[in-house]
C-alpha cells in the first residue's frame, strides 16, 4: 500500500496505459481522480472501484478543463500528491513537407501543451506535500526518428525537455517531475490514428498485437501494466532521489527495431499502411 492516503490525478484514464495506472495506484491505496473524454469508460472504472476512483470528464486540449480537474481533485481530497499527465493520441500523421499549420498545432496542443498545463494547474495544489510527484508520458519517439509521425515525435521530445525544466522550477517546492518513455505498447493509440472505418480498427489492433512481440529484443508485446508499474515507481518514495529524468520501458526497442536485423520480420507500419491503402481503394484488407 505505497499510496495509502495519497491523492492522484491521471489523464487519459479510461483505457490503455491510463486505465492500468489508475487501477495500480488505487489498488495500492490512492484516491484516484481519473480524467478522460470517454465518459462511459471513465464512469465504469469509477463505479467498480468502491469509492477509490472518481471520474472527471476532461478534454486536455482545453486548458480550462485541466484547471477545473485539478481544482476539483484538490477541493474534494484536500490537495494532490501524484499527477500522471498521460492523455495523448498519434496526432497528425503527415510528413514535415505535407503537414498543415492546423495539423501541427492540433498535435502540439494534445501531446505537449496538455502536459504543460497539467503541470501548471496541478503544481499549486502540490506545493509542500511530502513526496509530491509528477510523471509525464513521453515516448521512444522522443529519442529518435522512425518510431512515429513527425509532429508526434517532436511533441514528445518537448515533453522530455519540459520534464527537465519543470523539475528545476518545482524543486524548491519539493515536487519531483519525471517522465516515462514507453515503446510499442498494446493499446489502441496506433489504430485510433488510422484513417480507416471503425470496423477495421479492431483488425489493426490485432495486427499490432501480433507483431509487437517481434518489434524488440524482449520477445513479447508491451502491456499497459508494464508502464503502470514504472509510473508507480516514479510516483512512489522509492524513487525519491530521482527528478528531471526519464525511464525507458521499451523491451529493448531502442537498441534497434527487430526488423532491422531480422529479414523475416516485416515492419509493423508497412502492414498498417497496406491496410489503410486498401480501405481507401474500397478493397478488402
Amino acid at each position: 500500500m505505497r499510496f495509502a492516503g495519497k491523492v492522484a490525478v491521471v489523464t487519459g484514464a479510461a483505457s490503455g496505459i491510463g486505465k492500468a495506472t489508475v487501477l495500480k495506484l488505487a489498488g495500492e491505496g490512492a484516491h484516484v481522480f481519473a480524467a478522460d473524454i470517454d465518459e462511459a469508460g471513465g464512469r465504469a472504472l469509477a463505479d467498480a472501484s468502491n469509492g477509490r476512483i472518481d471520474f472527471v470528464r476532461c478534454d486536455v486540449t482545453v486548458p480550462s478543463d485541466i484547471e477545473a480537474l485539478m481544482d476539483a481533485a484538490a477541493a474534494k481530497a484536500g490537495g494532490i500528491d501524484i499527477v500522471f499527465n498521460n492523455a495523448a493520441a498519434g496526432g497528425d500523421r503527415a510528413p514535415i513537407d505535407e503537414i498543415t499549420p492546423e495539423g501541427w498545432d492540433a498535435t502540439m496542443d494534445l501531446v505537449l501543451k496538455s502536459v504543460a498545463m497539467g503541470i501548471r494547474y496541478a503544481a499549486p495544489h502540490m506545493k509542500g506535500r511530502k513526496g509530491a510527484s509528477i510523471v509525464n508520458t513521453a515516448s521512444v519517439a522522443a529519442l529518435g526518428a522512425g518510431y512515429s509521425p513527425t509532429a508526434y515525435a517532436v511533441a514528445k521530445a518537448g515533453v522530455l525537455h519540459l520534464t527537465r525544466v519543470a523539475a528545476t522550477d518545482l524543486a524548491q517546492y519539493g515536487i519531483r517531475v519525471n517522465a516515462i518513455c514507453p515503446g510499442f505498447i498494446n493499446t489502441n493509440i496506433f489504430a485510433a490514428s488510422l484513417d480507416v472505418p471503425d470496423a477495421m480498427k479492431a483488425e489493426a489492433n490485432a495486427i499490432i498485437a501480433g507483431m509487437s512481440a517481434q518489434a524488440q529484443p524482449v520477445a513479447r508485446g508491451g502491456q499497459p501494466e508494464d508502464i503502470a508499474n514504472a509510473v508507480a515507481y516514479l510516483a512512489s518514495d522509492e524513487s525519491s532521489f530521482m527528478t528531471g529524468t526519464h525511464l525507458l520501458v521499451d523491451g529493448g526497442l531502442t537498441i534497434g527495431q527487430r526488423h532491422a536485423w531480422d529479414p523475416e520480420t516485416p515492419g509493423m507500419f508497412d502492414a498498417l499502411a497496406q491496410m489503410e491503402e486498401a480501405a481507401k481503394a474500397g478493397a478488402p484488407a
